[in-house]
């Protein structure tokens, strides 16, 4: 099986003004003569780490890493505002633009994927190929599965859900989203810690398949979890900003782009009907269902989506 390349170091770091609010943070690694990528981070709120650089061969990609509005080191720290779906598509373009860049690889997962579908349907011309992983398309019962009270990921981790659940009172658990959204946005800061902290130990007690106090501690750590909270909240709140089931009606425009899809068997977070949904309408695409939950490091997922991006390089190499 395919495993990561080598830990890199960036080659150039920018800070670039998207508008008069938001400052994106943006690194390049690898060979600044290489095919062009650009890597689409989860959450959203979540940012990047250093292991997202290592998808890439760094010999034959020009890898561009950015942390989305609101999060990572991009300024200002987890800012809703003026910060939407389509904020971020035009985000992505000026980042393109700045470096040069003509066309590119579009690599995302999760939120990633939602965004990189969204990226690729307006701007298809810029588009050179596409991997995604742990499909999510935003609808009403993707929220509600991984969300809400009775929706099937409190099923499959009824002890990580109570502790979720335990953060709100019983009396407002039958909009938890909605619940959480109020202590998030609470004047009090130690209320939106509490929750922000609640809501990123669910999250990261149901990415991998395995448990992993590590990727709890992570996703629960304070400057990891107010900015992915607070922007998952606002994000699930408005569907992503998207039209109802825009992003499968809009494969049309992709198909011709060379795609693969992965996800894992046992994603909690995505469950793997959204990726069957997604291949259905893009019968073209290198589609992989593999034994592996949500998270981008699984063995199995890093093998499909390293192959994926060696075989993008041999085709435009």
């Amino acid at each position: 099986m395919r495993e990561l390349y080598p830990e890199i170091e960036p080659y150039q770091t920018h800070h670039i003004a998207v508008d008069a609010l938001h400052t994106l943070r943006v690194e390049e690694c690898g060979n600044p003569k290489g095919l062009p990528v650009v890597f689409l981070h989860g959450g959203p709120g979540a940012g990047i780490a250093t292991y997202h650089r290592r998808f890439f061969d760094p010999q034959r990609y020009r890898i561009v890493l950015f942390d989305q509005r609101g999060a990572g080191q991009s300024t200002p720290f987890a800012v809703l505002q003026d910060n939407t779906t389509w904020h971020l598509v035009a985000d992505i373009e000026t980042i393109r633009e700045a470096l040069g860049i003509e066309r590119w690889v579009v690599f995302g997962g999760s939120w990633g994927s939602t965004l990189g579908l969204a990226y690729a349907q307006t701007h298809p011309e810029r588009v050179l190929g596409l991997v995604l992983r742990g499909i999510f398309l935003c609808r009403p019962e993707e929220i509600r599965w991984y969300n809400e009270e009775g929706g099937g990921a409190s099923w499959i981790r009824p002890e990580e859900w109570r502790r979720y659940a335990a953060a709100i009172p019983e009396n407002e658990r039958g909009n938890m989203v909605e619940a959480y959204w109020r202590r998030l946005t609470s004047d009090d800061e130690a209320v939106r810690l509490a929750a922000a902290q609640a809501w990123g130990a669910w999250e990261g007690s149901t990415i991998t398949l395995e448990e992993s106090p590590e990727t709890v501690a992570s996703f629960s750590a304070p400057e990891v979890a107010l900015s992915m909270a607070r922007t998952e909240a606002h994000y699930f709140r408005h569907l992503a900003f998207l039209e109802p089931g825009q992003l499968l009606r809009d494969v049309a425009k992709i198909r011709h782009i060379p795609a693969t899809i992965v996800h894992g068997r046992y994603d909690i977070v995505c469950p793997v009907k959204n990726a069957y949904d997604l291949a259905a309408v893009w019968p073209e695409a290198d589609f992989h269902v593999v034994v592996a939950g949500h998270a981008a490091g699984e063995p199995a997922i890093v093998d499909v989506l390293v192959t994926a991006t060696d075989r993008l390089a041999d085709r435009y190499g």
